[in-house]
């Protein structure tokens, strides 16, 4: 049997590269077209390739989204959507009881009189901003809802009260990172968007996080 020479192993492992490297360009092509059809028509094909693939592939597939003119917030809100879609059967199962939701506290008044403790922001009910309503709303059906400024706050009641699921309310980048926090937990999350960015007075739409956090399965035709 004659061994292939030092030269001749070179040329088979470039070869080889070469074939994963082609491999990875077809299946992030496929992956972004796939990606482009579920946003253009509203609904998703294929999530057991986009899912896996836009967290594999994001770097590559934000290069060609961007050959393509697609901007990262697209991308980036597209995949949380699909997160969403992927979690909704999982999470709509979940009792009420088991269910968190966490606020920003960027979402309250500038003049917001409530007390920070190890449990995040208390809501006074001053009626300064909506916040106050919706969580009565929201505990009314039975979920535990806080308001907190970062994601130790977050770490440390989850691992307190140890929730079945999560709800998390943020601009995009926040929910994007939270998303993947509970990703790494095997938590069903959701995420809700605000739709206002900032620091302060940031506004979220409320009866679409009501919805979101208080969802049911889908009934079966």
């Amino acid at each position: 049997m004659v061994l292939p020479s030092l030269e001749q192993s070179f040329i088979i492992m470039g070869y080889a590269v070469l074939a994963i490297l082609l491999a990875i360009l077809v299946l992030a092509a496929v992956m972004i077209i796939v990606a482009i059809i579920s946003m253009r028509r509203g609904r998703f094909y294929m999530p057991w390739l986009l899912k896996p693939g836009l967290i594999i592939l994001e770097g590559l597939a934000k290069i060609l989204w961007r050959a393509g003119r697609i901007d990262d917030h697209d991308i980036i809100a597209f995949s949380i959507r699909l997160h969403n879609q992927l979690n909704r059967e999982r999470f709509s199962g979940l009792p009420m009881e088991d269910r968190m939701i966490f606020l920003p506290q960027c979402l309250r008044s500038m003049d917001c009189p409530s007390n920070l403790t190890i449990e995040g922001l208390v809501c006074k009910r001053c009626k300064r901003c909506d916040i106050g309503k919706s969580i009565d709303e929201l505990e009314s059906y039975g979920c535990k809802v806080f308001i907190v400024p970062g994601s130790t706050f977050v770490k440390r009641l989850v691992k307190k009260y140890r929730p079945q699921g999560i709800v998390g309310v943020g601009c995009i980048m926040e929910v994007k990172e939270g998303l993947e926090m509970t990703d790494r937990l095997d938590l069903p999350a959701m995420g809700v968007i605000t739709s206002k960015d900032g620091c302060v007075e940031t506004i979220v739409d409320w009866p679409t996080l009501i919805d979101v956090a208080t969802m049911r399965p889908l009934k079966k035709v």
